[in-house]
């Protein structure tokens, strides 16, 4: 699925060569993003994406039919057991229903397009285990604000994630509720999360099909249901996990993420306490506006609803002061809700209706927050000027969290969560979360794990006697497997042996693609096809004056999950434009780290690095996050950042280096990548230490694409047959 971004993909897909969709069934296209855009500049984009399509013949959906990730799944696109791709950010939501969905970017869009194919680095996979049942009061949305906030450590960072439970606990997650998860596993860092075909999955698909349109029944059909559930893709029996957490939901209460935080997650029974007064809510996005989440706002304003002695109801309102705004997911999820009443509740409340898109979740269209604002909203994204401005305070929470604080004009629920007696805090932690005493175990498990055992007891004997399996010194790079020790890296034709230049230092980890390249000029096509403009405006989320500090050839290094947050590819390119042909980091995002290979620019992950230029030029600052320890004492965004996904400054600089300081440090090191000896040199300075260090060796796909300057040369190759 492409969305705005499908001229865009298509100008890419034309020029490299191709004129033919290879499978014109493999691709959606919608249009969801700037849907309020009335401008002829934008609406002849959205002209030209529907001409195309047509021409292509490729399924459209035009604008106000609804966000694109709704439409893949309520039309049947994400089907269970099989792999669904967006250019988008969000296309974990499509776990929700037991597809694989994973996003990819424009580069990767045009060449599924021109050849059906593209390429994938196998991630770890996490199992999270649910356990109990969800409490009333309780929704999948606290359920994944909670995840957020209790494993904020990157325990899931670029891990694929399946979610399990046994049946009693998940009965309790209904298939919106799923999709909520599923969606914001995206915030977690994952690159999917994945719910298993079940029979709350069954039951669902079951009436999609009683219900399907014309339009759908060659996807929604009782016969093609049949076929997939005589034989449901299922985990393999004795299957190891990179890692286990569980979370019994019969622990959870309501919970808010921010401000400005999803790492920031607070039950809001604290947050109520605090009288946290709020200026906009958002009943909007993929996330939370179907049917099921409009209906749950909609009770929050019948049940306040006031009945005179003559028997005249008088429907409750917003509070004074208060903007109330709501977009359905998708237009026959609005109908859903029109059918019920609930929309026209809603209304009468005083919302403010929004055409079926993104709107102000990726901070477009009407109602955007203003400096000094607090806004509360159903999406699933609060990084800082995400929704408007840099100056206001995001909050995320579940519909009915947004209903009842707009009804009181603060932050507040509507009182339907009540704690269970003998509650001593939420469960959870590292593990399956099963008590041995409660393990039931068959024999054909006990084999399996009989057998793990073994295989590591020999492992651990070959590692012992020869050293077999030991990892080595080194940190991994963009991909593959470290060489040989002592061995040469084969270079192929185009791919530079060695990359050198001076370090420029931005000390912050979680530095996301909007602070690299700003949202407010990801759709404007014609500023992020000119490279002058895009490296006038690179990091200027991070620091506006980067562009006055950075030169052409410096070595760009800044902390861990570098790139992290949405999909856009000209986080990448902004850097090239830039002439900044190598990016250092702990640790990369994984969305940002395939927009570099895609796009030619050379990345690699040096951990010590980061930590000996913090160790020289930082402040020694800390930062922590707060999770459910508020009491009476304000919830702020993270110290300096580190633990977040915003964009703010990060902690102040240490001024150590010749004087220079502020937010991006020319440090006066150098570093040299090696690549033929997979190694890189540091040298601290003038005079200062120099040290070496193994790093991964990049696999010959990686070297090929970008030594054919990119994805879309290596396409070219594929179709030239060369």
């Amino acid at each position: 699925m492409t969305h705005d971004n499908s001229w865009p993909v298509a100008t890419k897909f034309m020029a490299i060569g191709a004129t033919k969709i290879h499978d014109p069934k493999q691709i959606v296209m919608t249009l969801d993003h700037d849907v309020q855009n009335k401008t002829e500049k934008n609406l002849k984009k959205y002209t030209q994406i529907e001409e195309f399509a047509k021409a292509q013949g490729v399924d459209f959906y035009p604008a106000g039919r609804g966000i694109g990730h709704q439409i893949m799944v309520e039309e049947g696109y994400a089907w269970p057991g099989t792999m669904a791709v967006a250019s988008d950010s969000h296309s974990n939501m499509y776990g929700g229903v037991a597809c694989l969905g994973t996003p990819v970017v424009r580069t990767d869009a045009a060449a599924i397009w021109a050849t059906g194919r593209t390429w994938w680095q196998i991630p770890p996979i996490a199992r999270v285990n649910f356990r109990g049942i969800l409490p009333v009061g309780v929704t999948g949305k606290d359920v994944i604000v909670a995840l957020c906030g209790l494993f904020n450590n990157d325990e899931v960072l670029n891990h694929a994630i399946e979610f399990t439970g046994d049946g009693h606990t998940m009965r309790s997650l209904p298939v919106d509720d799923r999709l909520a998860i599923a969606n914001m596993t995206t915030e977690w860092g994952a690159l999917s999360g994945l719910f298993p075909i079940d029979d709350v999955l069954k039951g669902w698909l079951r009436y999609k099909a009683t219900e399907a349109t014309s339009q759908t029944t060659d996807r929604f059909n009782h016969q093609r249901l049949d076929d997939l559930f005589s034989a449901p893709l299922t985990a393999d029996k004795g299957a190891t996990y990179a890692k286990e957490l569980y979370l019994d939901l019969s622990t959870l209460s309501p919970y808010v993420s921010g401000p400005n935080s999803v790492k920031v997650a607070t039950p809001l029974n604290e947050l109520e306490g605090q009288s946290i007064p709020i200026n906009k809510a958002y009943l909007v996005s993929c996330t939370n506006s179907r049917r099921s989440d409009l209906a749950a706002a909609a009770k929050v304003f019948r049940n306040a609803a006031t009945t005179s002695s003559d028997g005249t109801i008088t429907p409750a309102r917003i509070a004074p002061g208060v903007e109330f705004y709501i977009a359905a997911a998708s237009l026959p999820e609005q109908k859903a809700a029109e059918e019920q009443g609930d929309w026209q509740v809603l209304l009468a409340a005083g919302a403010q209706a929004l055409p079926s898109g993104c709107g102000p979740c990726i901070g477009l269209g009407t109602g955007l927050l203003e400096p000094g604002e607090v806004g509360i909203s159903a999406s699933n994204r609060n990084f800082k000027g995400r929704m408007g401005s840099t100056e206001a305070k995001a909050y995320l929470g579940s519909p009915e969290v947004v209903a009842a604080s707009a009804l009181k004009g603060s932050l507040g629920g509507p009182g339907w969560y009540e704690r269970p007696e003998g509650w001593e805090g939420v469960v959870g932690g590292e593990g399956d979360g099963v008590r041995e005493e409660e393990r039931m175990i068959s024999i054909e498990d006990a084999l399996d794990r009989l057998v793990r055992e073994a295989e590591e007891a020999v492992l651990e004997g070959e590692r012992a006697v020869g050293g077999v399996g030991d990892k080595g010194e080194g940190e991994q790079g963009q991909g593959g497997k470290e060489e040989v020790e002592g061995g040469l890296t084969e270079i192929l034709p185009g791919f530079p042996e060695k990359v050198e230049g001076e370090i420029l230092w931005c000390d912050a980890d979680n530095v996301n693609t909007d602070a690299i390249y700003p949202g407010k000029y990801t759709y404007d096509d014609a500023f992020s096809s000119d490279p002058a403009k895009m490296a006038g405006v690179v990091m200027e989320n991070y620091d506006k004056g980067f562009g006055n500090v950075a030169r052409e050839g410096d070595i760009l290094v800044s902390g861990f999950n570098f790139g992290c947050g949405s999909s856009r590819e000209q986080a990448a390119t902004a850097i090239l434009a830039k002439k900044i042909p190598l990016v250092v980091a702990g640790s990369f995002g994984n969305i940002f780290g395939r927009n570099s290979i895609n796009n030619a620019l050379m990345g690699v992950e040096v951990p010590r690095l980061v930590e000996r230029l913090r160790a020289t030029f930082s402040s020694g600052n800390t930062s922590t996050t707060t999770t459910g320890t508020a009491g009476t004492a304000p919830i702020t965004e993270p110290e300096g950042n580190r633990q977040s996904l915003d964009s703010p400054p990060p902690a102040p600089m240490a001024t150590k280096s010749e004087g220079k300081g502020g937010l991006t440090v020319r440090t006066g090191w150098t570093f040299t990548w090696d690549v033929r000896r997979s190694r890189v040199v540091v040298r601290e300075g003038e005079g200062g230490e120099v040290w070496e260090q193994k790093v991964g060796e990049l696999p010959p796909n990686v070297q090929s694409i970008i030594a054919r300057g990119g994805l879309e040369g290596w396409v070219r190759g594929e179709i030239a047959g060369t």
